[in-house]
């Protein structure tokens, strides 16, 4: 993907920075890791400094110091998230600030106007995220809703899309806005959606409403079932996934781009990703464990710290813990990406899903179960 502030090569895994920020990492260090592209949110920057202000400050390139590629959300989810404190109409979402209770009205013109003040170089489309489980009445209303957010936000977007913070700077580059294809887990939804977002002719594709509560398995059969419908020749983009072995998987499906929270938050948690499966690094057999957290891993955490000096850190609560941890799961997901794109080159990816699936169904990989939803 040829975009303003970068090419990215795909298929790509992008960590998320909702508030300007990919918690406890400091942006050198993702450049040093090699992240291509990271994302923002809508939502939480609209209401934390403010669109208007950052806008004033360069847009958010500037304003958090990222010179590479960036993207992001449309909002669609957080406010899905608030269920007790919004109202949907067709016009757009009345919802209540998670922070001090204030009010706030966003349709899709206004979800546009945040992003292009922010001015990343993906945006995407508001769309309603629908809830799972959802009866197939639920998700066709949902969707009709979507699909007509979707083209109130392409016509907004390319009459407003000169107003990006960075025009003077990258003459003739413009942002790509992206179609979200919605639908519940009914695939015959997930079809209309993905056909009709192509009528529309966006420049990419994503899909969205998955990692809410269905069984990991659905969320495959989902992707799998929506993919043919979106042109191959663009990008397509499943949000909010998922597991190191199942980004290879999808990449191998035919997705060109992930995102997820999850190599953050399990950081966090003391959740810790490896060559030999996941490991929980609070467990105490770690507590005297002078080996690397992952032999096979050559990143800065690996090459340097103890098991047992990981543990300790987590156990005392320290901040340096969770940046290290944070550290080393972002590097397994990014080199995790890296071997898949090498391995397409190489016409080696068949094997490389083999090594992937017989690893995630070793006793390691289950130790412990997701630390809280995505």
């Amino acid at each position: 993907m040829y975009l303003p502030h970068a090419a990215v090569q795909t298929p790509v895994f992008m960590p998320v920075g909702t508030q300007a920020t990919v918690k406890a990492i400091p942006q050198h260090l993702l450049e040093e890791l090699g992240a291509q592209i990271i994302l923002g949110n809508t939502y939480h920057l609209y209401l934390r400094p403010g669109h208007e202000v950052i806008r004033r400050l360069g847009g958010l390139h500037q304003f958090m110091s990222w010179p590479r590629a960036l993207l992001t959300d449309s909002g669609g989810f957080q406010v899905f998230s608030l269920s007790e404190l919004r109202k949907v109409t067709e016009e757009g979402v009345r919802f209540r600030s998670h922070l001090d209770g204030s009010s706030h009205f966003f349709s899709p013109e206004h979800s546009m106007d945040v992003q292009i003040a922010l001015g990343a170089d993906i945006v995407m489309a508001f769309d309603e995220c629908t809830e799972y489980p959802a009866d197939f009445g639920r998700a066709r209303k949902s969707l009709d809703l979507t699909l007509c957010w979707a083209q109130r936000s392409k016509d907004h977007f390319h009459a407003h899309q000169h107003e990006r913070p960075w025009a003077e700077n990258f003459a003739g580059q413009n942002q790509s806005l992206f179609g979200i294809v919605q639908g519940g887990m009914f695939p015959e939804l997930r079809r209309e959606a993905a056909e009709r977002l192509v009528e529309m002719d966006f420049p990419g594709y994503a899909i969205g409403g998955l990692s809410v509560g269905e069984p990991r398995t659905l969320t495959r059969e989902i992707i799998e079932a929506t993919l043919p419908f979106l042109p191959a020749t663009k990008p397509r983009y499943v949000m909010g996934v998922g597991y190191p072995e199942e980004i290879v998987e999808y990449a191998a499906m035919g997705v060109d781009m992930m995102d997820c929270v999850l190599p953050t938050r399990a950081a966090r948690h003391g959740l810790l990703f490896t060559s030999e499966g996941r490991l929980n690094i609070k467990n105490r057999r770690f507590a005297e464990d002078q080996g690397p957290l992952d032999p096979e891993c050559g990143c800065m955490v690996c090459s340097r710290y103890s098991r047992a000096y990981l543990r300790h850190l987590f156990v005392a609560q320290e901040v340096l813990g969770s940046v290290l941890n944070t550290v080393h799961n972002l590097a397994y997901y990014l080199d995790t990406m890296e071997s898949v794109r090498d391995a397409i080159e190489l016409g080696t990816l068949p094997a490389l899903v083999a090594r992937v699936r017989a690893r995630s169904t070793g006793g390691a990989s289950s130790e412990t179960e997701r630390p809280g939803s995505q």
